[in-house]
């Protein structure tokens, strides 16, 4: 279930929060081999390319949590990128969301929203990722 947050107001009584769960997905071999055809990457062949797990985050996040109510958002980057765990051929993964941070700009408010995708049976996560935001009214 997507987490809408309709507005100003909704955003900044968010922060601190869980926002959600996607579902789980399986890297299977053919979206590694797509991905290694499309980059040139063949540096793990037994594992999932980090940053094929990293890209997975643009698929998740629509599930996990939806901003309403302003007239743009904007990708402003990322703070931070790690990549604690490697994923195998094979093994499913899903994103989680916490809205970590709310800044007030003069013209919107910028959120860091807290990204991680777990691998299913490991302790430690594949991604983690301090995605930043700028939300215009």
């Amino acid at each position: 279930m997507t987490t809408i947050l309709d507005g100003p107001d909704a955003v900044r009584g968010a922060l601190g929060q869980a926002l959600g769960v996607s579902e789980w997905l399986t890297v299977t071999a053919e979206r590694v081999a797509d991905y290694r055809q499309s980059t040139g990457d063949d540096a793990t062949p037994d594992a999932v390319p980090p940053f094929l797990v990293l890209s997975f985050s643009n698929l998740f996040l629509p599930e996990i949590v939806r901003v309403d109510g302003f007239s743009m958002g904007v990708n402003y980057g990322v703070d931070t990128v790690r990549f604690p765990a490697p994923v195998p051929v094979g093994g499913r993964i899903r994103g989680s969301a916490d809205l970590v941070d709310v800044t007030e700009l003069p013209t919107g408010l910028q959120t860091l929203m807290r990204i991680t995708i777990e691998i299913d049976g490991s302790p430690e996560p594949a991604c983690v990722i301090d995605s930043l935001s700028r939300w215009f009214p």
